[in-house]
């Protein structure tokens, strides 16, 4: 005869098993370097340490009136990144900017590399994304003094502080997810050598979705609008590019990871006199966008 103990441990049991175990657990995926350019919302669990190179390589400008032209960027970040809790993390980065330019309208000729400031940026994650609950909410602040116009490459004293709020979503559990960012970054500062200033801030709307290929491989699209604006407030409307291209994320290991996206400009407005009715806004974005990041946990 079957003792009542034993019948009431039996039915625990087979409700234990018939409940789905990965419901409302966090996923294993670290949304955070997941979606290429955009970023997601993910940040790591308190006393996670984190070692980053991050580069991103631009090409493609307007050339001059005479000759070739050649325009080639790349900036780089060194940056350690540690969580002091589950929900908050803290990044602190070195840059550096290299640069081969000839011909360029408006641009002067450079062929040098050089240190471009240091930077720490700030996450708070409001809501962790688990099976039963699929968003996940973040906002990011980034303080940077920078020694280098993006753009021209000419020596400059700058401050920028880029606020980001990031969400991702997980369309189809463990498959699918979207990432999506909004940014306004401001800039102040003088152009070295000269009492002349330097005041623009740039707008950001950025989506991307990974699909999960196996259990280390993630690719897809992702679409990116930005504007740019004279003065520190998006006060007078300068130009506006769409970009779009793909994004490849993989796990190396269990603590090591890289990041591939390509961001190419399809579209664009640019109110530089003379060039309003050209296709694209070449001025104040430019036409191809590399980023490889690679990540090392520990």
């Amino acid at each position: 005869m079957m003792r009542p103990g034993r019948i009431v441990r039996g039915a625990l049991l087979l409700g234990a098993l018939a409940q789905p175990a990965a419901a409302g657990e966090e996923s294993d995926v670290d949304t955070e370097n997941l979606f290429g350019f955009t970023e997601g919302s993910t940040t790591g669990r308190r006393g996670e340490q984190e070692v980053l190179l991050d580069t991103v390589g631009r090409a493609g400008k307007r050339r001059g009136e005479t000759g070739p032209a050649r325009y080639g960027a790349a900036s780089t970040k060194l940056s350690y990144q540690f969580d002091p809790t589950d929900a908050f993390s803290i990044e602190f980065g070195l840059f550096g900017d290299a640069r081969r330019v000839r011909g360029g309208t408006d641009l002067p000729d450079k062929d040098n590399g050089s240190f471009d400031g240091a930077g720490i940026e700030l996450k708070y994650q409001f809501l962790k994304g688990t099976d039963a609950q699929p968003l996940g909410l973040a906002l990011e602040l980034r303080p940077r003094f920078a020694r280098v116009l993006p753009v021209e490459g000419t020596g400059a004293n700058l401050f920028d502080m880029e606020s980001v709020l990031q969400l991702d979503l997980r369309l189809v559990p463990d498959k699918v997810w979207y990432g999506m960012n909004l940014s306004v970054e401001p800039t102040v500062g003088t152009l070295r050598g000269t009492r002349e200033t330097d005041r623009s801030s740039t707008f950001l709307w950025s989506n991307a979705v990974a699909f999960r290929l196996d259990s280390d491989t993630f690719v897809g699209p992702e679409v990116r609008y930005l504007r740019a604006y004279d003065g520190a407030f998006l006060n007078r409307f300068e130009g506006r590019a769409l970009t779009l291209g793909p994004l490849l994320y993989r796990r190396l290991s269990d603590k090591a990871f890289v990041t591939l996206a390509y961001a190419g400009q399809v579209a664009g407005r640019d109110r530089t006199p003379d060039h309003t009715r050209r296709p694209l806004d070449l001025t104040h974005f430019e036409r191809h966008a590399v980023r490889v990041k690679l990540g090392m946990e520990f």
